[in-house]
């Protein structure tokens, strides 16, 4: 049972966001007013899983009918092929939320009334591919909460730099999602589903992609100029990160997705799980 649940939210797939939440936690910890407990990082960790947990579920859930109708998912996704019933999935995003809400009232005020903005935001996501070919940039969006979301439940405050580690989230996962959308062009021209490779064709959302993956770069540039100039750890995981990003886009061509899957989890994961590790490593180094 828990296997299936797993499967169903794509647990693995929390390599993308849990490395920048956790750059936002130590950027938090490490200023003066403020110290490491293992209590909030326990928070800050649970809330990542419960909120994680029911976007997925609910996107699921949502898109049953869906899912169940595309020859690609009809087999493998947990709702169509009965591993896991309707209701038990809405059952399963609804305790989700609330463990949510619940970890994050623990946390503070501020973030215990944010988060039902965050929810909205990242169970909003499921509806968005329905009516605007901009859902890639819903899902980076709810992706991108994780940095500053960790730094506020330290700080109960907004800065600069959390946010920026957010805008990389937002453009990287946004550049993926669209790549990764490539296989479902036809399927969601027939079901009259948007995507940016439905309204700019496979060549265009590449390109599209790539301009979401520069600007990635560049908010990174950015940050090291400013932030990190004499880090070498630092510039060692913008390399590696940018060098990853670069290598998805060698991977995937208009005339051959069978890559899409190893540039989607395998090349992010590796670049999110260096770039998070590298930066912690730098904050706690230099504190």
């Amino acid at each position: 049972m828990l296997k299936n649940y797993l499967s169903l939210i794509k647990f693995t797939h929390t390599i993308f966001a849990l490395p920048f939440a956790l750059i936002g936690f130590t950027l938090a910890v490490c200023k003066p007013e403020y110290s490491f407990t293992w209590d909030k990082l326990l928070f800050v960790l649970l809330c990542m899983i419960f909120a994680r947990s029911a976007a997925m579920a609910f996107n699921r859930y949502i898109d049953r009918d869906v899912d169940t109708a595309n020859p690609r998912t009809a087999k493998i996704r947990e709702i169509p092929n009965g591993t896991i019933k309707e209701r038990s999935a809405l059952r399963f995003v609804i305790v989700n939320c609330m463990l949510f809400m619940g970890a994050a009232y623990l946390l503070n005020s501020l973030c215990f009334l944010l988060s039902p903005l965050a929810l909205l935001v990242i169970l909003g996501y499921s509806y968005t591919k329905r009516f605007t070919a901009l859902c890639h940039l819903i899902l980076g969006l709810g992706l991108s909460l994780s940095p500053i979301g960790a730094y506020l439940a330290v700080t109960a405050q907004f800065d600069i730099l959390p946010l920026l580690f957010s805008g990389i989230v937002l453009f990287w996962v946004s550049g993926f999602d669209i790549i990764y959308a490539l296989q479902d062009e036809s399927f969601d021209k027939q079901f009259n589903l948007h995507s940016i490779p439905v309204l700019l064709g496979e060549n265009n959302a590449l390109h599209f992609s790539r301009f979401m993956h520069t600007t990635t770069a560049a908010i990174i540039l950015f940050i090291g100029i400013n932030y990190f100039t004499n880090s070498t750890l630092f510039w060692i995981a913008t390399t590696l990160f940018i060098g990853l990003l670069i290598n998805q886009h060698r991977l995937v061509k208009p005339d051959d997705l069978s890559k899409i899957n190893l540039a989607f989890f395998t090349n992010n994961g590796i670049a999110s799980l260096i770039f998070g590790s590298l930066i912690v490593i730098e904050l706690i180094t230099n504190n």
